[in-house]
């Protein structure tokens, strides 16, 4: 069974980790592909899911490297745009637990340049689900033409946003202003807890399922690292396990399990469209299954998702209703 075409619109970073140097006084970095749509973008490939990339991707040295990564991994690049801008660039460095802290070298890179021309090329009669969100949805001069293409998208695609919030460099107040809009005519809202506290910090996670459903999405799911997630359909609430893992680091995992979450939702089917015969065991399920797909993650070094064939999953147990 081929399974349906989910498009992927967002920014590809360089992620530059910190390593020992091998002289006193210098310092040395692994560089990465990453970035969270081309995380989310490859490890759907990796599951099985067709996945198209809509990125604007220099012709640099980290684009170079990029393209490789995305279409090794099985990516369609078919959409994407040539820039003549330089790469975005992150070093990440991470504490005990293995979570990253990012600085940036973001300015007037190839990400945030597009353009309402260059997205009106881009034909999506065949994309089931469109998937963006983190810094190519905030960031100008770009952001606002991407805000408008999902908008638009959402006449004929599930849409599924992704806030990843950035503080560093993009104010919170801008988050704060738009994701209203996203709720209006997103499907799918998927975001970490620690968004979550940027968002709305004095909300606890009913109170902002509840805000985001009044606002028009119909399902909200809220990753919590070790201890896994809340899914909130249409107010219907679930609480999904972590699985357990050894940890060697998270980055990536967030876009991992969304992902998952998507690569599951459309083997059963239901992506495309409004999500209306989406039912909560079905919601729980695929958690289940993107919260495996982020474990695997957890266990590699950087943003490395696990292949279908990785993975070795239970039988899913009943939802079990939060609260």
């Amino acid at each position: 069974m081929r399974l349906p075409l989910v498009t992927v619109l967002g920014e590809c970073v360089a992620d530059a980790f910190t390593v020992p140097a091998p002289t006193p006084g210098e310092l040395a970095l692994r560089v990465l592909p990453g970035g969270g749509p081309a995380n989310t973008a490859v490890a759907l490939a990796r599951l099985g899911t067709p996945a198209r990339f809509l990125a604007r991707l220099s012709d640099d040295v980290f684009g170079r490297l990029f393209r490789g990564h995305l279409e090794a991994s099985g990516v369609d690049l078919t959409a994407a745009v040539s820039a003549p801008e330089p790469s975005t660039l992150a070093v990440a460095e991470l504490d005990a637990q293995g979570r990253a802290t990012y600085s940036f070298r973001a300015q007037g890179t190839a990400d945030w340049q597009w353009t309402a021309d260059e997205l009106a090329a881009t034909d999506l009669a065949s994309t089931a689900c469109l998937h963006s969100g983190s810094l190519a949805l905030v960031r100008e001069p770009g952001g606002t033409f991407v805000e408008e293409f999902l908008a638009r998208a959402s006449a004929t695609a599930t849409i599924c946003v992704d806030p990843n919030v950035r503080p560093l460099l993009v104010a919170l107040k801008v988050y704060r202003e738009r994701l209203p809009r996203w709720c209006a005519f997103a499907d799918i809202l998927r975001l970490s807890e620690d968004d979550l506290e940027l968002l709305l910090p004095e909300y606890t996670i009913e109170r902002a399922c509840d805000a985001w459903h009044a606002a028009g999405v119909p399902l909200v799911v809220i990753t919590r690292g070790e201890r896994g997630a809340v899914a909130s359909l249409d107010g219907e609430r679930v609480v999904v396990p972590a699985p357990l893992t050894d940890v060697v680091d998270t980055v990536g995992a967030g876009d991992s399990f969304t992902a998952g979450l998507l690569h599951h939702l459309g083997a059963k089917g239901i992506l495309g469209g409004r999500l209306r015969d989406l039912r909560v065991d079905d919601v729980f399920d695929a958690c289940v299954f993107a919260s495996q797909v982020a474990a695997l993650t957890c266990g590699a070094v950087g943003p490395n998702p696990p292949w279908a064939g990785q993975l070795r999953l239970p039988a899913p147990a009943a939802g079990r209703t939060a609260g």
